[in-house]
């Protein structure tokens, strides 16, 4: 069958709705899966390109393509929680293994391309690989503000950890990100779901 490698690929994927991560969904009640993270993104990408700063730089489409793949590779690896320091190390390395061995099991220019875009994603130096990155990052931020932040409490999360993994990478996007990223940091703060610098000093 022609297709048969891109059918055998689909269904190797389909393992990524059995990747949980360390966020609660926003009724609170369970731990989300990546797939069901990856398809919010895709949306929240949408609703917040308008508020992009380089929005006429940004191929939306391409932001969405890029979105769609770029957890792929937590099948082989897992989810690794931001704010997990140790996770963190060597993390990049391990991921690209992950994705030059998924992606080029495709054999084809889509394999191709997917590794390039998962490449940009994670240089982070195009306006497409800066929104997207954005709104990755925000997305958890925002499910955790609404929620009782179970994910960042089990962790002990603090101000320095949230300002180091998100602040930049969030902020850079345009000034409505840096908006909601101060507001709801200060809030979260307050709420004590997340420890203030000056708590552990």
């Amino acid at each position: 069958m022609q297709i048969q490698n891109e059918l055998d690929f689909i269904i190797a994927i389909d393992a990524l709705k059995n990747v949980e991560r360390r966020n609660f969904n926003a009724d609170d009640q369970r731990r989300e899966n990546t797939a069901e993270h990856s398809w919010q993104i895709i949306i929240f990408a949408q609703i917040l390109y308008p508020y992009a700063r380089q929005k006429d730089a940004i191929d939306l489409l391409r932001v969405i393509r890029m979105l769609s793949i770029h957890d792929l590779v937590e099948i082989a690896v897992g989810d690794t929680f931001i704010f997990d320091d140790n996770g963190m190390e060597g993390k990049f390395e391990r991921e690209k293994q992950a994705a030059e061995k998924l992606f080029g099991s495709l054999d084809n220019e889509t394999g191709k391309l997917f590794l390039e875009l998962w490449l940009e994603f994670e240089d982070r130096k195009t306006p497409d690989a800066v929104f997207a990155n954005a709104i990755d990052r925000l997305i958890p931020f925002v499910l955790n503000s609404h929620t009782s932040g179970k994910s960042w409490r089990e962790a002990l999360v603090t101000e320095t950890q949230v300002r180091k993994r998100l602040e930049e990478a969030i902020s850079e996007a345009g000034t409505a990100f840096e908006e909601v990223f101060t507001t709801l940091l200060a809030r979260n703060i307050a709420d004590g779901k997340i420890l203030a610098a000056n708590v552990l000093n």
